[in-house]
């Protein structure tokens, strides 16, 4: 347990509207001392209010000190190991509450991220309760909000207008928003944020110290009902019903990846950031799962991908383009300097921006940045691959 990583995250619910909970609003990214740069104004971010579990020196049992209820007693047995009591009152300090030794908790669940790094995957432990004792006032950087309010905010983000973190989503929304479920393997973690974006780390033949490339699957009617976003394919560059972007896996991930491919529409899209063999090798699985799939590539991209890996279906691609897939708009930014063929992938209503690989500060992030800036300022969500 020693070199575990947990984090607290509370669902503090509202005791006058139950269908509220309450955010905090999180710090800024840093500056970097260049002007252009530091001028970008990134909107607000927020989410769950949350804090670092210590290890206890000694284990204790912390249900003396904190009441907390839970279906499974295991969960309870984990968090014996850690200084629960601190952790409450020190995220209950940043919303302006007195301490809550006396409130009641429930256990919600406790989420393992996916093995997106080389440490150790972060466990997130979520515990929900109704503070009742509060004076009504909340501090500067808090408020109540509804899942319908962060639905809104994930589906369509405006300029300038708040966002709504990843732990609101795992913690809440992945359990009340009505998804049809994707096919994924029950021996793969993954993360989908925003909706319908699903991010799977795949073992791969990446640089050390990572080992896992992210295989991004999209599938926007993922979430029945959502038809604002419907598109005309026939005026984009390309579309389809799901895209998969970089399934870059090796040997060892084929089945699962075929599991994936196999599951998804026949009209797919498969889109590849840059040529290296982390983001490449299962390309052979894809087109030999879905001989009809589209591959869109940078010329200088698709000139070093083997014909035994890809060798029909291919449309080449600028970086200035715009496809349609399951209704939703996406557009493709060139981003060369990694590789002479990178290519960027941003999903338009929630700017998800999908970067493939060294987003690293100011050096591609500014310029992807600056390039649309009266699109979506600095409020893109970075989903790095590796």
């Amino acid at each position: 347990m020693a070199t575990q990583k947990v984090n607290l995250a509370l669902i503090i619910n509202n005791p006058s509207n139950d269908a509220e909970f309450l955010l905090t609003k999180q710090n800024p990214p840093p500056k970097f001392n260049d002007p252009e740069y530091d001028s970008y104004q990134d909107s607000g971010l927020w989410d769950l209010p949350s804090a670092q579990l210590s290890i206890l020196e000694s284990p204790l049992d912390n249900t003396s000190q904190v009441q907390i209820e839970a279906e499974d007693n295991s969960l309870l047995q984990f968090l014996n190991g850690f200084d629960l009591h601190s952790a409450l009152d020190k995220v209950l300090g940043q919303v302006g509450f007195n301490k809550a030794i006396k409130e009641k908790w429930k256990l919600s669940k406790v989420v393992e991220e996916p093995e997106f790094g080389p440490g150790i995957p972060v466990k997130t432990v979520y515990i929900t309760g109704d503070f009742k004792s509060h004076d009504g006032k909340l501090e500067d950087l808090c408020k109540w909000m509804s899942t319908k309010s962060c639905v809104d905010l994930l589906l369509e983000v405006k300029l300038n207008n708040d966002r709504v973190g990843p732990l609101v989503v795992v913690g809440l929304l992945d359990d009340s928003m009505q998804f049809e479920k994707l096919h994924i393997p029950p021996t793969l973690r993954c993360q989908e944020y925003p909706p319908g974006v699903k991010l799977v780390p795949m073992r791969s033949r990446t640089a050390k110290p990572f080992h896992t490339t992210n295989l991004v699957v999209f599938v926007p009617d993922t979430i029945t009902g959502n038809d604002v976003f419907v598109l005309d394919g026939d005026n984009y560059f390309a579309s389809g019903d799901a895209l998969i972007v970089d399934p870059g896996c090796n040997s060892t991930m084929h089945k699962e990846l075929e599991q994936i491919v196999t599951a998804l529409p026949r009209k797919l899209l498969v889109f590849v950031t840059h040529h290296h063999h982390d983001h490449v090798d299962g390309l052979s699985i894809v087109q030999r799962c879905n001989p009809d799939a589209i591959l869109l590539a940078h010329e200088n991209t698709f000139r070093r991908i083997k014909k035994d890996d890809w060798s029909q279906g291919y449309l080449p691609i600028q970086g200035c383009e715009e496809i349609s897939v399951g209704g939703q708009r996406l557009r493709l930014i060139s981003a060369p300097g990694h590789t002479d063929g990178h290519v960027a992938l941003l999903h338009v209503s929630s700017n998800a921006l999908i970067v493939g690989d060294h987003c690293v500060g100011y050096v591609i992030g500014y310029k992807l940045a600056r390039n649309h800036r009266s699109q979506t300022h600095m409020h893109t969500y970075l989903c790095l691959q590796s």
